[in-house]
């Protein structure tokens, strides 16, 4: 399988930052936003991130041009019918993203591949609401999906080797360092990533160190790009919260539960980078 035509289902910071990676590999990408005036703005975006790189001398003002014609947008999901690869790239909610999966089976061609960029739910659940549960995989991107290069490719029980090969491939082509896991909730680097993150909150909670001490303390002991909190408000901290949530639901261990300031701030609307608010304040 070749992927020419791409659909990505989502125009968030992923879902634009996925369709740039894909657009820069040579392939036409649709990507499908819930209005017209949300995929409109992902292209806008997409166009300052262009000119950024163009100013930069990261990327030719030729090539930056050639990237943004290989991107289009749209609100109706009868615009995907013909990819051969839809990535889906919405809120981290099984019956949303459920509903979706059971949408696109009847909307897209019955041989393409469709993929999940979730970062920790159950894909064989996902795949078993299409009628083609082999043709369904993960493919998780990290964000900044164009600078981390890294993507998890998750098989689930249902999918072909076919699929998970052509995905792998398709992945490679698109200058990514694809690592296969198994549909396990976390995959590989979640798994082990969020339960140290839930742990600085409750060093937090204790008193241990203040919100700067311990971001400051594991960049400098650990050598760690950022703090665990700085970390936790880019991820956003409803993404982080529905991590955990999905690995304590999984494994049934307390340390796993989400920590009590985590669950306090998403009540708050307090997610972090993209609300201007989490556990550092952005607003200034």
């Amino acid at each position: 399988m070749e992927f020419q035509s791409v659909g990505v289902l989502g125009s968030g910071i992923m879902g634009s930052g996925i369709a740039e990676v894909v657009a820069a590999n040579g392939a036409h990408v649709i990507v499908r936003s819930r209005t017209m005036a949300s995929a409109e703005a992902m292209l806008a975006g997409l166009e300052k991130s262009l000119a950024r790189q163009v100013e930069r001398g990261k990327r030719s003002a030729e090539d930056a041009d050639a990237l943004r014609a290989r991107v289009d947008a749209t609100s109706s999901l009868a615009d995907l019918a013909d990819c051969d690869l839809v990535i889906e790239s919405v809120v981290e909610d099984m019956d949303v993203k459920k509903t979706i999966f059971n949408e696109l089976d009847r909307s897209v061609r019955h041989d393409a591949v469709l993929a999940t960029n979730t970062s920790t739910l159950s894909v064989i659940e996902i795949a078993m609401e299409t009628s083609r549960p082999e043709r369904v995989c993960g493919i998780h991107f990290f964000n900044p999906a164009p600078l981390m290069p890294l993507v998890e490719v998750v098989r689930p029980l249902s999918a072909s080797d076919e699929t998970i090969e052509s995905v792998v491939q398709f992945v490679r082509q698109c200058g990514k360092d694809p690592v296969e896991v198994a549909d396990r909730a976390g995959f590989v680097v979640n798994a082990l990533l969020f339960p140290y993150l839930n742990d600085a909150i409750r060093l937090y909670e204790r008193g241990v160190a203040s919100l700067e001490g311990i971001d400051t303390a594991m960049k400098g002991g650990c050598g760690f790009p950022m703090g665990p909190f700085a970390l936790l408000d880019l991820v956003g901290l409803d993404t982080s919260l529905a991590i955990l949530s999905a690995l304590h639901a999984e494994s049934g261990d307390p340390h796993h539960a989400p920590a009590a300031a985590l669950r306090r701030l998403v009540s708050a609307g307090r997610l972090g980078r993209k609300s201007g608010h989490g556990f550092y304040d952005y607003r200034h």
